[in-house]
C-alpha cells in the first residue's frame, strides 16, 4: 500500500518531496490544495481528502501545527475515526503538548491502531535536505517497523523511550535553540547599535568556538536582516508556550525561556509572525526605541 502524507506546509511539503524523490510509493493531502502539486508533480497522488489517505495508506505520517489540526484530519470524537486508524500506524511528527500525545495514543490504540510519535529538529532547511534529527517514541516494535521509512526525511533517528518522551525531547531541545537565537539577535542589536562591522561580527562568530550550523545559518540572515521565514516567529511562540507549560507542571524554574517568550510574543505583536524568528531582532530594536 501507499504511505500517507498529511499536512504539506513550510515543514510538511519538504519532507514529503523528500520521500517522493527517493521511490517511495506515496500519497498526500493538504487542506490548502496548490501545496499539494509540486508532490503531484514528483510522482505522488494526491487524496480529496484525509479519508482517502487512510483507506490507501496503512502508515500515515501526520505534520500538522496542532491538535485540533490532527483531530480534524484524523476524525476524531465522530465514528469515522476508529475506521481511519484501525490497523493503521499513525506518525504523528508535528509539535503539541505532551499531555495531548499521550491522550492520541490512547484513543489511537483503543481503536486498534498503532502509533508513534515522531517530532523532528530543524527548520526548513533541514527539511529540504533530508537532514532532520527524528525523535521516535511508542511500542518499541513499531518504532523500529517505521524507523527506516524516515531515511529520507533524518539524517538521523534517535529511539527516546515511551511517549511522550520524543516530544520532551524535542522541547528540550527547542529551548536550546530559542534561548540560542534569541542570544544572536541580542548579540547582533548590541553590534549593530555601537556602529560595529556587522560583516566583521559575523566572522568572529563563525571562526570561533560557539560557532554551529544554527549560528552560522542565523547570524547572516541577522546580518542581512533576511526575515524569510525557516522557523517563523508564531511557530517559536508556540513551541515556546508549550514548553513554559511544561515546566510549569513540573514545577521548574525557565527564566531563560520567559524572557524569550514575551521577546517573541512582541515581535508577533509587530506583525511580524509569518517571518522568521530570527525577526525577534525586531522586538529588541522597539524595546529600544529604533526604527529599522
Amino acid at each position: 500500500m501507499d504511505i500517507g502524507f498529511i499536512g504539506l506546509g513550510v515543514m510538511g511539503q519538504p519532507m514529503a518531496l523528500n520521500l517522493a524523490r527517493a521511490g517511495t510509493s506515496l500519497i498526500v493531502w493538504n487542506r490548502s490544495s496548490d501545496r499539494s502539486e509540486p508532490l503531484r508533480a514528483a510522482g505522488a497522488s494526491v487524496a480529496a481528502s484525509p479519508a482517502e489517505v487512510f483507506s490507501r495508506a496503512s502508515t500515515v505520517l501526520m505534520m500538522l501545527a496542532h491538535g485540533d489540526a490532527i483531530d480534524a484530519a484524523l476524525a476524531r470524537g465522530t465514528p469515522e475515526f476508529a475506521a481511519n486508524v484501525a490497523q493503521h500506524t499513525i506518525l504523528h511528527m508535528g509539535t503539541t503538548s505532551p499531555e495531548y500525545s499521550s491522550a492520541l495514543e490512547a484513543d489511537i490504540r483503543a481503536a486498534g491502531g498503532h502509533y508513534v510519535e515522531a517530532p523532528v529538529s530543524g527548520s526548513r532547511k533541514p527539511a529540504e535536505a533530508g537532514e532532520l534529527v527524528g525523535m521516535l517514541a511508542g511500542e518499541p516494535e513499531v518504532v523500529e517497523s517505521v524507523r527506516t521509512l524516515l531515511g529520507p526525511i533524518c539524517s538521523e533517528t534517535h529511539v527516546c523511550g515511551a511517549v511522550p518522551s520524543a516530544l520532551l525531547m524535542k522541547l528540550a531541545v527547542n529551548i536550546f535553540l530559542i534561548t540560542t537565537v534569541t542570544g544572536l539577535a541580542e548579540a547582533i542589536h548590541f553590534a549593530d547599535h555601537h556602529g560595529l562591522d556587522l560583516q566583521q561580527f559575523r566572522a568572529v562568530v563563525d571562526g570561533g568556538q560557539m560557532a554551529s550550523g544554527i549560528s552560522r545559518v542565523k547570524t547572516l540572515k541577522l546580518v542581512n536582516r533576511d526575515f524569510d521565514v525557516q522557523a517563523s516567529i508564531t511557530d517559536v511562540l508556540k513551541n515556546n508556550r508549550l514548553i513554559a507549560e511544561a515546566a510549569r507542571d513540573a514545577k521548574m524554574a525557565s527564566p531563560l525561556l520567559d524572557v524569550c517568550h514575551a521577546l517573541f510574543r512582541e515581535t508577533e505583536a509587530l506583525g511580524l509572525g509569518r517571518a522568521d524568528m530570527v525577526a525577534v531582532v525586531r522586538a529588541l530594536e522597539a524595546r529600544t526605541g529604533l526604527e529599522k
